[in-house]
Order: structure tokens, then C-alpha cells, then sequence
């Protein structure tokens, strides 16, 4: 499971059940309706290691420090919405911060995505983090993504991976992304696209992959 790829390596926390969520209180009492409801969500899952290697300026944020092999940067709503802005707050109970944090563990760069894109999503923070969690806790990462070696792989044993774990994700539903550093091509984020149920889906021409052949997997720390 997700929570057993991304537990940080130097305090083994105890998975706290996703039942818990259910106590965590809404810091807002309502939330206006996007005006264009979105037709689909992306989540964007960063490759730590690599991304930590190559930003000098990130090296020195929590999720770099504590050696996490990937975090989530966010679940972005597929709309055709211009404006997303939102001023309501992005503050989650202490429960549900924990719990979010094990996946986003840098509070700051969550509140901006909220205020960046909460205004095209029709929830609340506190159940648009909720949701996630849950999209994160049912995800299957292979083991070759949080490897502590640093490995050449080709992209099709990659992406045949998340397929066989994850038997409901077709092919086009995920898409790679990769950076050049030092004349070898990374690994820095994949993306997994989902319909506004929850189900996976194929993904939007808008949500491209630019990976070679072969690509090499920065191994954590």
C-alpha cells in the first residue's frame, strides 16, 4: 500500500486507520459550487529523491530531510474553468493533518494548492484532502519506485508494474514524466488520472508523458 512505500524511513509512525478521517472536522461550513463542475482529476505524484537532487532550494524542506521516496503534489480538478482561486482555509484538524501529511508532508505548499485550485473542486478542504487519502491509500506504487538503489529501467516494466497492481488502471490511465540531469533521464513525477467517482480513467490529451525508453529511477536515501 502507498503508506508502507512513503513512512518515513527514520520514525516508523503507526498507520492510523483511514476510519479516523471520519472525526476530522470541517473548517468550513459551506463551499460555493464551482461554476463549471470538473469533468475528471489527475493526481500528481512526485518523484522525491530525483526532485530533491536536482532543486538545491528543495533539498532543504521536510519531505527531502526526512527521506521520503515519493509525496503527492496534488489531485488537480480536469475543468474548463479559468479561475480555480479560493480564499477559505485550508486548515485540517490535527488528526487529519497527520494523516495527510504522511503523503504531503509540507503544510505550506498544501494551503497554496487549495487556495490555487479549491475554488474549481465541489468540496471543502477538509474532504477534498480526505479524498487523497483515499485515492492514495488504494493505490498501488511498485516496489521499484522506492528502492533504495538507483536503477535503469525501460518504461513499459514500469508502467506494466502499476497495471498489475493495480488491475482496475488501463493503460492510458497513467502517464510518466521525466527531467535530464547530468546526461540521464529521470523520473520526477507520475500522473494518474480518475473519474469524478473515484474510478480510474483513461487520461486527457492534456495530460501528456515525455519519458524515453529508459529511465532511471533516483533511489531513496
Amino acid at each position: 500500500m502507498w503508506f508502507d512505500v512513503v513512512e518515513n524511513k527514520q520514525i516508523k509512525a503507526t498507520y492510523l486507520a483511514m476510519g479516523g478521517l471520519g472525526l476530522a472536522v470541517c473548517t468550513q461550513l459551506t463551499h460555493a459550487a464551482p461554476s463549471v463542475a470538473p469533468h475528471g482529476y489527475v493526481m500528481e505524484i512526485q518523484m522525491t529523491p530525483a526532485a530533491c537532487m536536482m532543486d538545491s532550494q528543495r533539498s532543504k524542506r521536510r519531505k527531502c530531510l526526512e527521506g521520503y521516496s515519493l509525496n503527492i503534489v496534488g489531485l488537480l480538478p480536469e475543468t474548463a474553468q479559468r479561475d480555480c482561486e479560493i480564499s477559505s482555509s485550508a486548515i485540517l484538524s490535527p488528526l487529519q493533518a497527520k494523516v495527510v501529511a504522511r503523503v504531503m508532508p509540507d503544510e505550506n505548499a498544501r494551503v497554496q494548492l487549495w487556495q490555487s485550485i479549491g475554488g474549481c473542486v465541489p468540496m471543502g478542504a477538509s474532504q477534498y484532502f480526505r479524498t487523497i487519502i483515499n485515492y492514495a491509500e488504494r493505490l498501488k506504487i511498485p516496489a521499484e519506485l522506492s528502492s533504495p538503489e538507483t536503477r535503469t529501467l525501460p518504461q513499459n516494466q514500469i508502467k506494466l508494474q502499476f497495471l498489475r497492481l493495480n488491475p482496475t488502471l488501463p493503460s492510458t490511465g497513467i502517464q510518466l514524466g521525466c527531467q535530464s540531469y547530468r546526461g540521464e533521464n529521470f523520473l520526477t513525477k507520475v500522473n494518474v488520472c480518475y473519474k469524478t467517482n473515484g474510478q480510474y480513467k483513461q487520461c486527457s490529451t492534456a495530460v501528456v508523458g515525455n519519458c524515453p525508453n529508459q529511465i532511471t529511477i533516483k533511489g531513496s536515501y
